[in-house]
C-alpha cells in the first residue's frame, strides 16, 4: 500500500514508492516519478499541496488543444473546460471561428453566444492551411492530453495531425473526433450538419403532426448532444488512460463521435419496439405515443401548461382536481386501458383547464400533487426564483472594466466539492497568441514576427 503524505489534503504517496504483488514477485514502482510525468497531472501537483486548501477541479491540470469550429467540437472543450481543464482554442487567422459573428452582434462586433461556447478558453491564431502552421499544431499536441477536433474525416490525415501521426511523439494522447457520420462507414465522407443527422437518426421523423411537415426544435439539438457525448467519451478515455498508462506503451485512444449515433441514442424505445413488433412510431403532435395523460392543455388567459399525469394513482389526483372523478373507475386506472381512451381523457382535461388562468390551473395541480408547469420563455426562466437560488445562469465579465455582463448558462452537473464554474467570458481573437506561442511553445519574439509576416499566426501579440 501507498502511504500518505502528512501534509493536509495532500494525496501524494510519503515515500513516493509502493510495492505491487503480482503473480509470484513483488516489484516496485516509483509512484511519485510517475506522478510527476504524468502530463495529466501537471496542474493538480500544485494545487494538492495549494496553502489555500482548495481540492483541485476534476479536470484541472489536463490540457486540451480544440480544433474546428461552430458547436458540435468546441461544445466538448467547453465542458471540459468548465471543470478546469485548460483549453487552448485554435482559429484561423483575422477570421476566427464563426460562430463569433452569428446571430446577434454585441458592440464589440462579437456575438455573446460565441462569449458563452469559448468561455475559459485560450484563443491563439494558427492558419492550419500552411505546412508552419500544421507544425505549430503538432507541437501543441505533443504538449497536450487531448485533442477535439470536429473537421470531416480524413481532414487531419491529410494534413499530417492524423492520431496515428501523433501517437507517435504523444502516446497517451485522447484524440477525440466528432463528424456527422462517424469515421467510418459509407456515409463518413459526407457533410453532416446537425438538422441532416437528426433527420437520418430518426429525431426528426417522430415531431411534429401527422400527415404534416417534420418540425425542429429553434436551436441545433444535434451538435450540443454530440458535444456532450464527446465530452462523456473523452473523460472515458481519460479515465482508461490512468489504468492503462503502466501496462502498455500506448495509452491514449481515438474518440469516435457521430451526430447520427449521439441523437439516435436518445429515441429510448423505438428501435426494441420495431425489433419485436415491426411499429414504426409516428409524430404525435404535443403528445407521446403510448402514453396518457401528457399533453399541453390551453388555459382561460391563452397559455399553455404542461401535465404529466401519466402514473396511475397521479392521474387519479388530477381527474379529483378537474371534477371529473367519473373518469377514475376500472376502466381508466391503468395507463394501457387509458391509451385507448386518449382522446377522451385529454378532451376532458382540456373542458376544465379552459375554464381557468394558467396559474389557477397551476395552484390547484399544486395542492393536489400533479406533475405541471407552465411552458417558459427565455424571460421566464431567468427571472424564476428557482433558476436563480440555483445560480442556473452565470454572468461572464466582457470588455474588462468598461465593458458588459453576459449571462450564460451554468454547465451541470453541480458538484458538491469540485464544481465547475465560468470563469472567463469567451476571449477575443487572439488573446492568448502570446502566452501559447512564446511560453508553451517557447517560440522567441523574432519567430513569432516571422511567422506573423508570412500569415501563418496571427497579428495579435
Amino acid at each position: 500500500m501507498v502511504g500518505l503524505c502528512s501534509r493536509r489534503r495532500c494525496l501524494c504517496p510519503a515515500e513516493g514508492v509502493e510495492e505491487r504483488k503480482g503473480v509470484g514477485k513483488t516489484r516496485k514502482v516509483d509512484v511519485y516519478r510517475s506522478l510527476k510525468q504524468a502530463p495529466f497531472l501537471r496542474g493538480i501537483r500544485h494545487h494538492l499541496h495549494s496553502q489555500s486548501g482548495r481540492l483541485p477541479k476534476p479536470l484541472e491540470g489536463i490540457r486540451v488543444l480544440e480544433l474546428g469550429q461552430l458547436i458540435a467540437g468546441p461544445f466538448c472543450g467547453t465542458i471540459l473546460g468548465y471543470f478546469g481543464a485548460e483549453v487552448i482554442k485554435v482559429e484561423p487567422p483575422e477570421s476566427g471561428d464563426p460562430i463569433r459573428v452569428w446571430r446577434h452582434i454585441d458592440s464589440d462586433g462579437v456575438s455573446p453566444w460565441y462569449r458563452s461556447i469559448a468561455r475559459n478558453k485560450k484563443s491563439c491564431e494558427i492558419n492550419l492551411r500552411t505546412e508552419e502552421g500544421r507544425s505549430l499544431v503538432k507541437d501543441l499536441a505533443n504538449k497536450s492530453d487531448v485533442l477535439i477536433e470536429n473537421f470531416r474525416p480524413t481532414t487531419m490525415e491529410r494534413w499530417g495531425l492524423g492520431p496515428d501521426v501523433l501517437y507517435e511523439t504523444n502516446p497517451g494522447l485522447i484524440y477525440t473526433r466528432v463528424s456527422g457520420y462517424g469515421q467510418t462507414g459509407p456515409y463518413a465522407m459526407k457533410p453532416g450538419y446537425a438538422s441532416v443527422c437528426e433527420a437520418m437518426a430518426g429525431f426528426r421523423y417522430i415531431n411534429g403532426y401527422p400527415n404534416s411537415a417534420p418540425v425542429r426544435p429553434n436551436i441545433s439539438l444535434g451538435d450540443s448532444v454530440a458535444g456532450l457525448t464527446a465530452a462523456f467519451g473523452t473523460v472515458l478515455g481519460l479515465l482508461a488512460k490512468q489504468r492503462l498508462s503502466h501496462t502498455q506503451h500506448k495509452s491514449g485512444q481515438t474518440i469516435d463521435i457521430s451526430i447520427v449515433e449521439s441523437m439516435f441514442n436518445m429515441t429510448e424505445g423505438i428501435l426494441p419496439e420495431y425489433d419485436r413488433f415491426k411499429t414504426i412510431r409516428q409524430p404525435s403532435g404535443t403528445t407521446v405515443t403510448g402514453i396518457v395523460p401528457t399533453n399541453a392543455y390551453p388555459c382561460k388567459d391563452g397559455k399553455y401548461v404542461i401535465i404529466g399525469a401519466n402514473g396511475d394513482s397521479i392521474y387519479k389526483r388530477l381527474m379529483i382536481a378537474a371534477n371529473r372523478e367519473d373518469l377514475t373507475s376500472e376502466e381508466y386506472a391503468t395507463n394501457k386501458e387509458r391509451v385507448k381512451r386518449q382522446e377522451e381523457i385529454d378532451d376532458a382535461i382540456s373542458a376544465w383547464t379552459k375554464e381557468l388562468t394558467s396559474q389557477e390551473v397551476l395552484e390547484n395541480l399544486e395542492k393536489a400533487n400533479v406533475p405541471s408547469g407552465s411552458i417558459y420563455n427565455i424571460e421566464d426562466f431567468v427571472n424564476d426564483p428557482h433558476v436563480v437560488e440555483r445560480n442556473i445562469c452565470e454572468d461572464v465579465r466582457v470588455g474588462g472594466q468598461n465593458g458588459w455582463n453576459v449571462k450564460i448558462p451554468a454547465i451541470p452537473p453541480k458538484l458538491e466539492e469540485t464544481p465547475g464554474e465560468s470563469n472567463w467570458a469567451g476571449p477575443d481573437l487572439g488573446q492568448h497568441n502570446r502566452e501559447i506561442f512564446m511560453d508553451i511553445l517557447g517560440l522567441s519574439g523574432e519567430k513569432v514576427k516571422q511567422y506573423q509576416e508570412a500569415g501563418i499566426v496571427g497579428k495579435t501579440l
